[in-house]
């Protein structure tokens, strides 16, 4: 049976304004209307202000180290292939500190929703550049500005044949959710990489700012189309938003890899305990 996502009296660590908001609702929503039952639902998470968000989503949630979280939601999707497993956090915590582990799963394809909040900022940790921020921006850090262009995971993600890659805006709030519905109905890995301002301590990509800087693709536009998908993952200013990429000849997921066409959460399957840990060494 269906039920409410809602977490009621709980008192939410953001600051006014921030972009959180709109996608900790976006999630909610996303959720309830594709009518995913809370109790085979996971949210994983590491350390920052974005990955705070499953504590205030009424369902599983899984908090790891800075970085993590993309390793532990492909074991947990693999040790119970009927869950839906959703891996969340900030551009800092899944490009920087978990980077390698963004690498290495996109080349393992679990049937995954990976959303990560791109904010271009580190938000926790008081206002340092993270992965994404743009050349030029200044921080208490960065103080002559940012000196490397900044990390596109559109175009990593489509390098290592992800095969759903997508980004929206939290500002185009209805484009935002068709593109989320799409991403957990996508047969293995899916990429939502969202825009969202953090409004204390990046005065620079502001919602005016992404609203500017971005558009969404045409409706003639075919996410099949790899070469394009690389295309547009290059371009900026003004930055595609959209369903840039979809494989839906996706091909093995790492949990079908792993245990077949078993579905079963890892205790009640008759599956060789010791082959299945053979198996994750090897991937």
């Amino acid at each position: 049976m269906h039920t409410s996502f809602d977490r009621e009296n709980v008192d939410i660590a953001w600051c006014p304004g921030c972009g959180n908001f709109g996608i900790l609702k976006l999630v909610k929503e996303v959720l309830e209307e594709l009518e995913l039952e809370k109790q085979h639902t996971v949210i994983v998470s590491g350390i920052g202000q974005a990955a705070k968000t499953p504590y205030y989503i009424d369902t599983h949630m899984y908090g790891v180290l800075h970085g993590r979280a993309l390793p532990a939601a492909t074991a947990i999707k693999a040790a119970n292939p009927g869950l839906t497993v959703i891996a969340e956090g900030g551009d800092g915590d899944m490009y920087g500190e978990g980077g390698n582990h963004f690498l290495h799963t996109l080349r393992r394809n679990p049937d995954i929703v990976h959303i990560v909040h791109n904010n271009m900022v580190y938000g926790l940790t008081k206002g340092q550049a993270s992965p994404t921020s743009q050349k030029g921006f200044v921080t208490n850090v960065q103080v002559e500005g940012v000196e490397n262009e900044p990390f596109n995971p559109l175009s990593v993600a489509l390098a290592l044949k992800a095969g759903f890659v997508s980004r929206v805006n939290i500002g185009n709030y209805s484009h935002a959710k068709e593109v989320l519905k799409a991403a957990f109905l996508h047969k293995g890995y899916a990429l939502v990489d969202i825009f969202q301002p953090c409004v204390v301590f990046n005065k620079v990509n502001t919602f005016q700012w992404f609203k500017e800087h971005t558009y969404i693709l045409e409706e003639s536009y075919e996410s099949s189309n790899f070469e394009e998908a690389l295309k547009k993952a290059q371009e900026s200013m003004p930055m595609p938003l959209g369903i840039l990429y979809q494989n839906r000849e996706t091909p093995a997921t790492f949990e079908t890899h792993m245990r077949g066409e078993d579905r079963r959460p890892l205790y009640e399957s008759e599956h060789d305990h010791r082959k299945i840990q053979e198996l994750f060494e090897t991937y």
